[in-house]
């Protein structure tokens, strides 16, 4: 079964079948490819959400998504864009877990999530919105106490989601943010370079995450907790794009490619002739290559840690 909550969390149970997992967590959308033997096949290739009017009993079985982009673990984060918080999530993910029970029974329903793969990935809104862009935790904070205000807030969450039943956790750290195409405008000069002020930042959160991550995973009993370094295989393409096959990594493929993002990013603005030169689709988020690649970069090297 898969299960997320973005800017949160996606569930996997084993199985003998090969599946795709595509889904939006914490404003980045993460692409899993998940091999024999490891997770239940899924008739979708996107996880469902969990607020999809047309969901069906049987996706409840096979996976939702309680995704938020935008969110984050500053409460404040989901405010300045009117997203989902984590605790809304959180939420509904005890109404997942009391509809489970009404469709299969608690014992089943503790089976699952005891043997599913949990994805946590927040962080980047936190930084290149709540703190850098919008600026409004700077008066409070600075870089580190912030960082550690974040680290602390997704400690308490992957407690809260353990206490649920989760057990099998992987958490992502933050990506180089400094170097995504909206932050280099807005952040990076005249030259458009990357922004290492972000990037320092996301550093330092993550330094704060890895050894929270790892004392969770050797105090909680029966649990799989696994820091997953996502800034190393990023920042490595963006460095070296073509040993990877990629072309632009400074623009996405959408509108100027500087600034325009999700929904700004529409039929009416002119796209790329051929995204697949491009890391990133629109100023934020990679392209499908860009996902692929950046798994496979990922996936390899963690997937035993969760067994």
């Amino acid at each position: 079964m898969s299960f997320c909550i973005s800017s949160g969390v996606c569930l996997i149970l084993k199985s003998n079948k090969l599946t795709n997992l595509k889904s939006d967590v914490l404003g980045w959308r993460v692409w899993l490819e998940l091999f024999s033997g490891f997770i239940r096949p899924h008739k979708r290739h996107i996880l469902p959400a969990y607020l999809d009017p047309s969901l069906n009993d049987k996706e409840y079985l096979t996976g939702v998504s309680f995704a938020s982009g935008g969110s984050g673990y500053d409460p404040q984060t989901p405010k300045i864009v009117d997203v989902l918080s984590f605790d809304d999530q959180l939420k509904q993910f005890k109404e997942y877990i009391e509809k489970l029970k009404g469709m299969v029974g608690e014992e089943k329903t503790q089976f699952i999530l005891e043997n599913s793969l949990f994805l946590v990935v927040a962080g980047s809104d936190d930084l290149a919105n709540t703190y850098f862009t919008i600026g409004i935790r700077k008066l409070e904070y600075d870089v580190p106490s912030y960082a550690g205000l974040m680290a602390s807030s997704a400690s308490n969450f992957l407690q809260d989601i353990y206490k649920l039943g989760a057990r099998r956790i992987a958490v992502f750290g933050a990506p180089p943010i400094g170097c995504v195409p909206s932050q280099r405008t807005l952040g990076g000069g005249g030259l458009r370079a990357c922004a290492e002020e972000y990037n320092q930042a996301a550093q330092i959160y993550n330094s704060k995450l890895q050894p929270e991550t790892q004392y969770l995973n050797s105090t909680l009993a029966q649990s799989r907790i696994v820091y997953i370094d996502i800034y190393t295989p990023l920042l490595a393409i963006i460095q070296n794009p073509l040993q990877y096959g990629i072309e632009v990594v400074d623009r996405g493929c959408c509108g100027t490619g500087n600034i325009e993002v999700a929904i700004l990013c529409n039929k009416l603005l002119p796209t790329c002739p051929d995204d697949s030169k491009y890391l990133f689709w629109d100023s934020y988020h990679p392209t499908n290559k860009g996902y692929t690649i950046l798994v496979n970069e990922v996936l390899g090297k963690y997937v035993g840690d969760f067994f």
